[in-house]
Parts: structure tokens; C-alpha cells; sequence
């Protein structure tokens, strides 16, 4: 089977070539996509021989994921791995995501920061911003997973062609979320280890995913 592992980067030199390097070995092509980056990300990326896809404007981290996943789509992957670009996930539990797909089990598989392995999540961000999120999907939309804003996914390639991301922020992960759900996909989670770094850690942006569900829930 064809894996295509797409990376979204935004401001990411201090971690890229190091996540790309531990990625590349595992997959049949990694796809970074630069999201207009402000520092050398972009030419840092393009020299690990990966393929790099470059944003002429900052679009977010959904739109991203899009470009990423259209880009694997065309060129006939069988399943799609979505990985951060900074560090926080290791890429030998990328087979861990795969297995199910490969196996026929599941349509798309959802890495879980809590299920066995542990993760050092900050405080706030565990005890307020997680519970809260995790209750707004089983009380709006009906879903009731461990995890409500995982970035590490892995989805069939019918799944990406029949799903577009269409919030280009980080509510994304929600909206991937409620649309497997709608259609009714073969849904596994699968624990995973994240390794939380201050740089990469915006709470405001929890708090914007919050707004984002409720919004969303607001407009139906």
C-alpha cells in the first residue's frame, strides 16, 4: 500500500528536517506543505529530497492539511497519515495509525493522548480546555471519543476524496471529527505519545477552538 504522509509547517526550522528525517523511512512519500512560512522552513524542508508544497499566502493549518491531502489523492495514495511538524508526535507510532487501515479494520483511526500512553499535557489545557471540547461533541454532535482535538490521523484515501477541510484554522480537527461521524466511517482510536514543547503551545488557540464548535453548532 501506498502511505503518504503529509506535514503541514508554519514557522518551523527548529524542528522540520528532524521530523521529516524520522518520518521518511516509515512511508512511501512524505509531503510537507509550507503555509507561507516567515522563517527558512520552506528551504530547509526542500533539502531532505521530500516533496514540498509551498502556500504564496498564509492560509492555516486546514487549508494545509486540503493541499496536502489533494496532492496524495492525485498521485493514487491508498492512505493519508496527517503528522505535526514540530516535534510533538513520533513517528514510529505512524504504523500503529496504519495498521487498522491496512487490516481493513477501520476507515480512518484517531491517535489518543488518552488512552494508555501518557502525555505531559499542560494543565490548563488538559483539565479545561480537553473536557470541555470533549463534552461539546458528545453534546452537540454525538461524538464520544477519548480525544476531541487530536492532529494525529490516518485516513483511507475514500475517506480524504469524500472529505474536504473547509475550516482552514484549527477547528479543523473537529470538523474532520464531525464529518466521519455524519458518514457513518469505520472509526478506531489507538493511543499515542505526545511530547508537548513550549514553542508549540498556544493556549489561546484551544480557547478558539471552543469558539469555533459552538459557533458552528449556533449556525447548523
Amino acid at each position: 500500500m501506498k502511505i503518504f504522509c503529509v506535514i503541514p509547517a508554519y514557522n518551523e526550522a527548529k524542528s522540520i528536517v528532524k521530523v521529516i528525517n524520522q518520518v521518511k523511512p516509515l512511508v512511501t512519500e512524505v509531503v510537507v506543505v509550507d503555509d507561507h512560512s516567515q522563517d527558512n522552513t520552506l528551504g530547509l524542508a526542500r533539502s531532505t529530497g521530500v516533496t514540498v508544497l509551498h502556500h504564496i499566502v498564509n492560509r492555516g493549518q486546514g487549508a494545509a492539511l486540503q493541499t496536502g491531502n489533494d496532492y496524495a489523492i492525485k498521485n493514487q495514495a491508498d492512505i493519508i497519515v496527517h503528522f505535526d511538524a514540530d516535534g510533538q508526535f513520533l513517528a514510529e507510532e505512524i504504523k500503529d495509525l496504519t495498521r487498522p487501515l491496512e487490516q481493513n479494520q477501520a476507515d480512518v483511526v484517531f491517535g489518543s493522548r488518552f488512552l494508555s500512553k501518557k502525555s505531559d499535557m499542560p494543565g490548563l489545557k488538559k483539565n479545561v480546555i480537553m473536557p470541555l471540547a470533549k463534552m461539546i461533541n458528545k453534546r452537540f454532535f454525538h461524538i464520544n471519543l477519548t480525544d476531541p482535538q487530536s492532529g494525529f490521523r490516518a485516513m483511507t484515501r475514500k475517506v480524504a476524496e469524500e472529505i474536504r477541510i473547509e475550516n482552514d484554522g484549527m477547528a479543523h480537527c473537529n470538523e474532520i471529527l464531525i464529518k466521519t461521524h455524519k458518514n457513518k466511517y469505520r472509526i478506531q482510536e489507538v493511543p499515542i505519545t505526545v511530547i508537548y514543547h513550549e514553542f508549540g503551545q498556544k493556549l489561546s488557540g484551544g480557547f478558539r477552538i471552543i469558539k469555533d464548535l459552538i459557533y458552528k453548532k449556533l449556525i447548523k
